[in-house]
């Protein structure tokens, strides 16, 4: 049985438009399975802990998850609980144009009304809906100029193109058909880079990339806090294991 013994805990939000698979993600953080959901009415909870880091230097986190709302009706409850998030999932769907073209909004919301120095990844989820295989991450250095063309893909436009005959089966014959990628993977990382935002591609179902969207976020608050840009007293999002602290474990 795992233990139970953690380093820090850091408080998260999972925000983005309804539907596109929040709650999905958060089952399978924390129960490693895959379900259906319903809509989130106001918001839901989960934890986990994760290992940030290796050998001497590894540091047990246990996340802890707030599940938002995507529905306008329900926005100024969301907003609630950004204050004090040490993480953020700014989330989409690869197959929704909309949902994408909605982060912007999402994102200006969280920076109005979470703490300054929130760790915000954007996920982009669904992949499976798309790929029979985890898609690659292309590499992207800040201040590297990329063009669009690079990318084998090209934009969500080819869609318009695509037939039954062009679109391969996730078991490889007669199976599910995949569709056709809204937003390449090149454009949701160029858009984080000039956002500031880590990036990483999901599947809910599958479990690609899930727990590294959480591992990647906590390793960049983490590293934050060793450089005093978070202040853990004061930071509600991040909290010390007092055990930890009196022996000397504290960063």
């Amino acid at each position: 049985m795992e233990s139970m013994s953690w380093d820090y805990i850091l408080k998260y939000v999972l925000i983005g438009d309804s539907a596109v698979g929040k709650s999905s993600l958060l089952i399978r953080l924390t129960d490693n399975r895959f379900d259906l959901t319903e809509p989130t009415l106001g918001v839901e909870f989960g934890s986990r802990i994760v290992n940030v880091g290796e050998g001497e230097n590894g540091k047990r986190v246990k996340v802890q998850c707030w599940d938002t709302a995507g529905t306008e009706s329900f926005r100024s409850i969301t907003r609630s609980y950004f204050r004090g998030a040490a993480g953020a999932l700014l989330v989409y769907d690869v197959t929704r144009r909309d949902s994408f073209d909605h982060v912007t909004s999402w994102l200006e919301d969280l920076r109005k009304h979470a703490d300054e120095n929130v760790s915000i990844i954007l996920v982009a989820n669904k992949t499976d809906l798309c790929s029979s295989t985890p898609p690659p991450l292309p590499q992207i250095s800040y201040g590297q100029a990329i063009s669009l063309t690079a990318e084998p893909d090209e934009p969500s436009s080819q869609s318009t193109n695509l037939d039954s005959s062009t679109i391969t089966h996730a078991d490889g014959g007669g199976g599910r058909p995949l569709r056709p990628r809204a937003v390449t993977t090149l454009e949701g990382a160029l858009y984080a880079k000039e956002h500031g935002l880590l990036y990483v591609e999901t599947s809910a179902k599958e479990g690609w990339g899930v727990v590294d969207a959480f591992e990647w976020t906590a390793r960049e608050v983490l590293d934050r806090v060793g450089k005093a840009e978070l202040e853990r007293k004061k930071a509600g999002g991040v909290k010390l294991n007092k055990q930890t602290d009196q022996k000397g474990g504290c960063c």
